[in-house]
């Protein structure tokens, strides 16, 4: 935030400056605030689940940072004007109940008045400040895990192209609205430190920010990330690419090397924006089982491990 007038707080554990995902904010030496608040506008037709999908999302920050959330606040633009008022408590019905689903307490909100209609969550959480997962507590050793698979922007573009099958769409909807609550389980028991969730920037451009605040290089092995469905590759064949996602892939080839031989369905899977995606963090070797075993028993419904961390280098990820 440059230009901005700021004040330095001891207590201010982690801000801005280094992309992750929350704030935090130290009350006691076993406490900490984490804050955090996003909203989009729909991306898919169901009102009710654009809702779920929307708070899902805006939840994933505080999950993402080591956190549980303990109160959201709606954040809701609406073109009064054509959307009806069924459809807006529709979208309000959906959230509150995945903020119902979190064990959290919605406690009011606010509504403008815009020409597209918007929503998503303003949350807050409590961790205990020695167990936050940042992007910058990883370490040379560490095998790098994804608990949802990627493709969520592509299939998004081909339901509006109506190429999608119903079938597909429901599974991506239902990935996209299931909480990344194993998160705070992960670091309640101190098996990470390091970690984010996988969402506009894509899995390179989220990874590349822990990189750089931990000082290492990722080697992804690009066989080991999984993608939603078999027919992803087809769809951005089919030219079902966001906008969002091509940009994600343009920047991500400053800081990546991809192996001569991998495909540009690959380059752009790993690169594809996504909603509410997965946790990606960072295990040291000797923990890794009982990681997966946490993340799995917490609701995660993949583990992947795609990949190690070594020390820092000329392109801080290395794709093979």
């Amino acid at each position: 935030m440059r230009g901005l007038t700021n004040i330095s707080d001891p207590n201010l554990l982690i801000g801005s400056a280094s992309s992750d995902d929350a704030a935090v904010y130290r009350i006691s030496d076993e406490t900490a605030l984490v804050q955090t608040l996003d909203f989009f506008t729909p991306i898919v037709d169901d009102p009710y689940l654009f809702g779920q999908i929307a708070a899902a999302n805006s939840l994933s920050d505080v999950y993402a940072m080591g956190g549980k959330p303990i109160t959201a606040m709606n954040i809701v633009a609406v073109p009064t004007d054509h959307l009806d008022l069924d459809t807006i408590n529709m979208i309000l019905r959906g959230g509150a109940d995945k903020v119902a689903e979190a064990e959290c307490s919605l406690s009011g909100g606010h509504t403008v008045q815009n020409p597209e209609p918007l929503y998503g969550l303003s949350v807050t959480g409590l961790v205990n400040p020695h167990r936050v997962i940042s992007n910058a507590g990883a370490q040379a050793g560490d095998c790098l895990l994804l608990t949802k698979p990627l493709g969520t922007g592509i299939i998004s573009t081909a339901i509006k192209r109506g190429i999608c099958s119903p079938e597909l769409e429901k599974k991506a909807s239902n990935q996209m609205a299931t909480l990344n609550t194993p998160g705070s389980a992960i670091a309640s028991v101190g098996l990470t430190k390091a970690g984010t969730d996988v969402t506009g920037f894509g899995l390179l451009g989220h990874l590349s920010h822990l990189c750089r605040e931990s000082r290492v290089t990722a080697h992804i092995d690009s066989a080991a990330v999984p993608a939603i469905d078999p027919n992803v590759p087809e769809f951005i064949r089919q030219g079902c690419v966001p906008g969002g996602s091509r940009e994600n892939l343009r920047l991500a080839k400053e800081f990546t090397t991809f192996a001569s031989n991998l495909t540009e369905e690959i380059q752009i899977l790993l690169a594809d924006a996504q909603t509410s995606g997965g946790l990606l963090v960072a295990v040291n070797q000797a923990n890794l089982e009982q990681a997966q075993d946490v993340l799995y028993a917490n609701g995660a419904d993949i583990v992947a491990e795609i990949g190690v961390l070594t020390g820092p280098s000329e392109k801080s990820i290395v794709v093979s």
